[in-house]
């Protein structure tokens, strides 16, 4: 009987040593200076199962008179015994604004809403020692002091600003743009317009070159070198003159007061037109007497100075293929843009609220 009896205080003791609940409070410093910070940890051992609620203690409160709670900090967690226990730690920062020996007040908890209380802290608080016998050097309190602007805190911020402006406005320039199914860009080549002397020698060298004509077909010859002079003069003298006969030519270039080797021309516009309307056989080697008659009148006539070489926008025009894939292309311009205006923007947040606060 006396064995059993043992044995149940064993058991009995062994349990409420399991369901024991530890509860401490202690300083990280027992002294400090007047307005100096100093920490007070609360401990709580409990089961795992157990409900805990802690003091309700907030920043600025007064713990007692002159002792303020600066911060609370987070409470760290910890399981023991194979996660059967656990242990928290919750750390309070204060500090004091008069110097004296002060008795904190027990913390209380409530673990499944039985309380617990820890025992009583003593802090004390010390004061500087100040020379009363030369109260000459003693300064009096300065003013609240403004920072000054400092150029290098912001501009990181005001540089990432503008990106992310530009970034903007380019992405909502190409999205209005491939919504409408129009292109982004629009590629523009210069093309330099030849005078028309330059045409007409080039295009006289190419019939040299080619030599289309043989006895049968003059006809063709003579009316590619006749619209050749024709396209010089009308570019030349500004006149329709390929809507004129040769005699209406020649007439309008006698009234511009321009008789300069009319009279080749003249042989070269009679044998054309007796070729293409009589079917008219050239004598042989004609063709190149001709030929190098129009060149030369070409030369004779051409202006002085080269008032034509004029640049001209030329607007290439997109295949549907080119099209399609321009607009993809910004599309996925358009996301990466998006993401990183995000991330500018969150990061000019963070920035701002560091340097603020």
């Amino acid at each position: 009987m006396k064995k059993l009896f043992t044995l149940y205080i064993y058991i009995l003791f062994a349990c409420t040593t399991f369901a024991q609940v530890n509860v401490s409070a202690r300083l990280d410093s027992v002294g400090f200076f007047v307005g100096q910070q100093d920490g007070i940890e609360l401990q709580v051992v409990m089961d795992a199962g157990q409900h805990l609620q802690l003091p309700r203690v907030k920043k600025g409160d007064m713990l007692v008179p002159n002792v303020e709670v600066v911060d609370v900090l987070n409470a760290d967690t910890q399981s023991i015994n194979d996660g059967k226990r656990l242990e928290i730690k919750q750390k309070y920062i204060i500090t004091a604004w008069d110097s004296s020996l002060y008795s904190i007040p027990p913390f209380k908890v409530l673990v499944d809403k039985k309380p617990y209380e820890t025992k009583p802290l003593a802090i004390k608080v010390l004061t500087l020692d100040i020379d009363t016998t030369q109260t000459d050097r003693i300064c009096p309190p300065r003013p609240v002091q403004t920072i000054p602007f400092c150029w290098d805190d912001w501009k990181y911020i005001v540089y990432s600003w503008l990106i992310a402006i530009i970034l903007i406005a380019v992405t909502v320039y190409v999205w209005h743009r491939t919504r409408k199914g129009k292109t982004v860009f629009s590629f523009i080549r210069v093309k330099k317009k030849l005078p028309p002397h330059q045409v007409a020698i080039t295009e006289i060298e190419n019939i040299k070159s080619q030599k289309p004509w043989t006895d049968n077909d003059s006809k063709e010859y003579y009316t590619r070198l006749t619209d050749v002079l024709r396209e010089y003069i009308q570019d030349r003298y500004g006149f329709s003159a390929m809507e004129l006969t040769s005699n209406e030519i020649i007439q309008n270039l006698i009234e511009r007061g321009d008789e300069q080797s009319l009279n080749e021309l003249r042989s070269i516009f009679a044998t054309a037109d007796l070729v293409k309307f009589a079917r008219f056989q050239p004598y042989m080697g004609e063709n190149d007497s001709n030929l190098m008659a129009a060149l030369r009148y070409v030369n004779e006539t051409k202006p002085e100075e080269d008032i034509y070489n004029e640049p001209e926008p030329e607007v290439i025009k997109q295949t549907d293929h080119a099209r399609l894939r321009q607009v993809i292309i910004a599309q996925t311009l358009i996301t990466i843009t998006v993401i990183i205006c995000i991330c500018l923007t969150g990061w000019i947040i963070y920035r701002l609220y560091d340097l603020l606060s």
